[in-house]
């Protein structure tokens, strides 16, 4: 399995789920993880880490839907472990609603958590990383940014904005070194697929996406961006 030692990562949703899952497994391989979430009150990946590997970590509260929340969490990651080399945007949210039903606060909530706040945070922490030569972002989509699903319009119409984002990050970012990859997992034991699709049979765990992200992370060669890599059968 790779290694990142002496690598800062970026994790947004680190509280729980696949981004607690990559959070613990980034710090575990040697990376200082910087992982957010909406509160802290939720948990946090530190707790999955010994003692030595939360010295090298923080976790703070952020609300990656604000572009205001976004730039003080910069702030408090580059001034307290520097700039990263590795950004997984993983922070989102599902409603589950007929589109005929559903809100514009609901469908921009949606969206604003999957899909904008991923151009924030790349947007927040791309000169750190264009002034290192290099680095690592990787986005996490969904099955749902491959196919339709009934009443979860905003969430697929979310996460195929991701992996088109993906691919044009890739394209525009492929001279600075910065590879931009996205990965697209199936169905998921997390709180987040009960509250998407009640009743659905998960197909893998989150630690399971979690080593995907960490080949892309450690192990991929630079050839290997604009890809969004399906995780399901």
């Amino acid at each position: 399995m790779g290694r990142l030692d002496g690598r800062l990562a970026v994790v947004t949703g680190a509280s729980r789920g696949i981004g607690r899952a990559i959070a613990a497994l980034f710090a575990r391989a040697g990376a200082s993880v910087a992982g957010c979430a909406l509160g802290t009150h939720m948990g946090s990946f530190l707790d999955e880490l010994t003692p030595d590997e939360q010295r090298r970590c923080l976790h703070a509260a952020c609300d990656v839907r604000s572009p205001g929340d976004i730039l003080r969490f910069r702030n408090e990651v580059q001034a307290a472990l520097g700039p990263p080399v590795i950004v997984v945007n993983n922070a989102g949210t599902v409603a589950r609603q007929s589109a005929l039903t559903m809100t514009l606060e609901t469908w921009n909530d949606v969206l604003a958590s999957n899909l904008t706040s991923t151009f924030l945070v790349t947007q927040a922490f791309l000169p750190a990383m264009q002034s290192r030569g290099g680095g690592r972002i990787v986005n996490l989509s969904s099955i749902a940014g491959r196919t339709g699903t009934a009443m979860l319009s905003a969430y697929c119409a979310a996460k195929h904005g991701v992996v088109g984002l993906t691919r044009s990050l890739a394209e525009e970012l492929r001279g600075d070194g910065i590879t931009v990859n996205a990965i697209c997992p199936g169905s998921v034991e997390t709180e987040m697929l009960q509250q998407g699709m009640p009743g659905g049979k998960p197909n893998m765990t989150a630690d399971e996406v979690a080593r995907v992200a960490l080949f892309l992370a450690a192990d991929a060669p630079p050839a290997l961006t604009g890809a969004c890599i399906d995780v399901f059968g």
